[in-house]
C-alpha cells in the first residue's frame, strides 16, 4: 500500500486487493471467490430465484446458498462456484499467458 499524507492526515492507497491490505493468508483467492459469489447474487437478483431455487439450479444444498449469502463460502472452492456461475447461465472463461514480472497474478473480470 502506498502511504500519503493530505492536510495532515496519512491515507494508504489501496493495492486493489482488500484481503492483501488487511494481510489475510489467501488474499487472491479470496478476492477471486468473493467476486464469484457476486456474481452468483447478481444472477440469482436477475433471474428471480430465492435460495431454495438457486440450490437446485445450482446443484448444492440450499444451507450452503444461504451460507454464500451471509458471506461464508469457505466451504465452497473456485472451483464449485464456478461450476454454480455456469449452472446459472454464465459462461466462464480462463486466460493463461505469461507476464514480465518474476510472479504472475490471478484476476477476476468480469464483463
Amino acid at each position: 500500500m502506498q502511504k500519503t499524507i493530505v492536510e495532515g492526515t496519512e491515507i494508504l492507497r489501496s493495492s486493489g486487493n482488500v484481503f492483501a491490505d488487511l494481510g489475510l493468508p489467501d488474499a487472491d483467492k479470496l478476492r477471486i471467490k468473493t467476486g464469484l459469489v457476486i456474481e452468483i447474487r447478481k444472477a440469482m437478483r436477475a433471474l428471480g430465484l430465492n435460495q431454495q431455487a438457486a440450490a437446485q439450479r445450482m446443484g448444492i444444498p440450499q444451507p450452503k446458498v444461504s451460507g454464500m449469502m451471509r458471506g461464508d463460502f469457505s466451504n465452497l472452492s473456485e472451483r464449485k462456484l464456478m461450476d454454480c456461475l455456469t449452472r446459472l447461465g454464465y459462461d466462464i472463461e480462463i486466460q493463461v499467458r505469461p507476464t514480465a514480472a518474476s510472479l504472475g497474478c490471478l484476476t477476476l473480470t468480469v464483463a
